[in-house]
């Protein structure tokens, strides 16, 4: 079995409302699908995240073909071994990693299909029976909040993640409304996304440890590495690492570093599923736990994930998703976190997923038409005046 074609799509699916933070705001997802066919037949599915620019990613995608084409898909590892070293990507990692993740997952869906099987098991097998996926909240007044948190409880969500870091009172406010609107018994999630200072972090944890939140995610910026470290060593409430996992060499050294509680990333940074899977069991090796991130995701990657998060040891409940928060999809059947919170077993061979390809038609002319979902808006810019 040799691959014989690779076929990038640049797509566009909007999202129901816009995802805002401290670091974006973004109305959709723009990411670049990947199909992977062989000499007999059989197709792989990926999907490669965009970050800042997804033609960028595309153009990556594109060069690393002449390390796939022709060779056996199940020598995935020593592709990506020959693209990186002779290709040059290593001075590239973050751009490569992106481009390769998608590629990876297309020729995992492959080796899944030509063996039979689904993909957990050439992972180890499943240990759990499902994961559990977080509710995103969007920023908003106590009255939409209250409006958000009841549709979540009702969908079956246990974890509400919010996005902090733009105004403090603003942020104790929300998160207020938010611990009135859920009561004692949900968990709160909230994500700094590495936007205060020390002394900033030392106020506003100890100010938000009064509403039981569960976890903090990246209160302060991932460089040095011992600032993180500092505040997980005084803070009352528990650390979830995210920025500065930038690839497997940050991840491995931010998780043997103990910087955190928990570690957020995703195999677009460290650039396989099998690295996620290998750093999530050193992670465990620490007794640390594991969130999978995602950069805004549609069914084709969440399902490659859902896979690997499956064979874990260490994962956290309320893993991230945008599914909730996608107006479609590019699959035939809605993934089960595209409606509540848990995923179970998914049956059939590879990624276990039908792709429709008059989605990928419209997802892809939407792209045409309208470019790239930008993480930004202009207003977001400062410096000039406009």
């Amino acid at each position: 079995m040799k691959v014989v074609s690779v076929e990038p799509f640049i797509v566009s699916v909007p999202y129901r409302h816009r995802e805002v933070s401290s670091v974006v705001a973004r109305d959709g997802v723009t990411d670049v699908l990947v199909k992977v066919t062989t000499d007999d037949g059989v197709e792989g599915w990926g999907e490669a995240c965009s970050g800042a620019d997804v033609v960028s990613v595309e153009a990556a995608l594109r060069a690393m073909i002449p390390f796939v084409a022709g060779r056996d898909p199940w020598n995935r590892e020593a592709m990506r071994a020959d693209l990186y070293r002779h290709g040059l990507w290593q001075f590239r990692p973050m751009t490569g990693n992106f481009a390769w993740a998608g590629l990876d997952m297309a020729l995992g869906d492959i080796c899944g299909k030509a063996a039979g099987q689904p993909l957990y098991r050439l992972y180890g097998g499943p240990r759990r029976r499902e994961v559990d996926y977080f509710f995103y909240l969007a920023r908003g007044s106590r009255e939409e909040l209250a409006a958000q948190c009841a549709e979540g409880v009702a969908a079956g969500f246990s974890v509400f993640y919010l996005k902090v870091g733009l105004d403090f009172a603003a942020d104790r406010e929300m998160v207020a409304a938010t611990r009135a609107a859920l009561g004692d018994g949900p968990r709160i999630r909230l994500d700094a996304n590495g936007s205060w200072t020390l002394p900033e972090a030392r106020h506003h944890l100890q100010a938000l440890a009064e509403y039981d939140i569960e976890f903090v995610e990246q209160p302060v910026r991932d460089y040095p590495l011992a600032q993180m470290a500092e505040v997980r060593g005084w803070s009352p409430i528990p650390l979830l690492a995210n920025e500065g996992l930038w690839s497997e060499a940050d991840a491995y050294d931010r998780i043997v570093a103990r910087v955190a509680d928990a570690y957020c990333f995703s195999p677009y940074w460290v650039g396989s599923l099998a690295a996620f899977h290998r750093l999530a069991h050193i992670a465990d090796l620490h007794g640390l736990l594991v969130c999978k991130h995602t950069h805004g995701e549609l069914g084709v990657a969440a399902a490659a994930c859902q896979h690997v998060l499956l064979t874990l040891p260490n994962i956290t409940d309320g893993n991230q998703q945008t599914a909730y928060l996608m107006a479609h999809d590019v699959l035939r059947a809605p993934i089960p976190i595209a409606s509540g919170p848990r995923w179970g077993v998914p049956e059939g061979p590879g990624l276990g997923i039908e792709i429709d390809e008059a989605a990928v038609a419209e997802a892809t002319q939407r792209y045409r038409r309208e470019g790239q979902f930008l993480p930004y808006q202009p207003e977001m810019l400062a410096g000039e005046t406009r």
